[in-house]
């Protein structure tokens, strides 16, 4: 499989984008910074699964992204409801 020069330049930000979101996460002076780090990283990662889908020719990872996608999304609501105190 040879990668185009688009696949190889959307990888690399990709790559990019990850080691950015980890140190936003390791590094965060807040834990709603941290919060949004770890979204921006199920964000990320579900964009990973869409691209491996297309470079694989593979329609079961968009429904493995569309669940973890969802599922990252209930979480981190989860998580900034209990950062706000209300747990209700």
């Amino acid at each position: 499989m040879t990668l185009t020069l688009l696949e190889t330049i959307a990888l690399a930000m990709l790559g990019l984008a990850v080691l950015l979101s980890l140190l936003r996460l390791a590094l965060g002076p807040s834990t709603p910074d941290r919060v949004v780090a770890a979204d921006t990283l199920a964000v990320i990662t579900t964009s990973g699964l869409v691209m491996l889908a297309a470079l694989l020719a593979s329609p079961l990872y968009l429904d493995v992204a569309l669940i973890y996608g969802t599922l990252a999304f209930i979480g981190v609501v989860a998580i900034a409801r209990a950062i706000e105190g209300n747990g209700s």
